[in-house]
């Protein structure tokens, strides 16, 4: 599809709109418990993956899409304010694994719930403008 139609502008304008508002709600809501938005960002995917086993350095810096130096310099600043742990995997010591700590899950969970709320106050306002984006798709001209 290379013949955009003015609502497919409109459409594409309104969902960058849309999600860069989320993330400045998001950055607001991060740092009145304290953290900035990387660092919600960080305990939240850390909590998120280690349901389904250990969570290393690495997997923070490729879910986060930073370096890994950035990653262990996001880390150093949880550590040190008590959000996360760090510790050698059983299965490989050379492989450092990441927890929350219940410090970070108290506060987690407040900063979830209200992301949450919002996120479910946006549905009918999403699903409307997917639905604009899915329907150009299905009968485009």
């Amino acid at each position: 599809m290379t013949d955009l139609s003015d609502a497919d502008y409109r459409a594409l304008a309104d969902w960058r709109r849309s999600l860069r508002e989320f993330l400045a709600f998001s950055e607001k809501v991060a740092e009145s418990g304290g953290l900035s938005p990387q660092q919600y960002q960080a305990i939240l995917a850390i909590k998120a993956r280690t349901q389904d086993g250990s969570f290393s350095m690495g997997d923070l810096a490729r879910e986060l899409l930073i370096r890994p130096h950035t990653a262990v310099e996001l880390v150093d600043r949880l550590e040190a304010g008590a959000l996360v742990a760090r510790s050698s995997d059983p299965g490989d010591r050379r492989r450092t694994v990441l927890t929350v700590t219940g410090k970070a899950e108290q506060l987690l969970s407040q900063l979830a719930a209200t992301h949450l709320g919002e996120l479910r106050g946006m549905v009918p306002m999403l699903e409307q403008l997917l639905g604009r984006i899915q329907h150009r798709d299905q009968n485009p001209g």
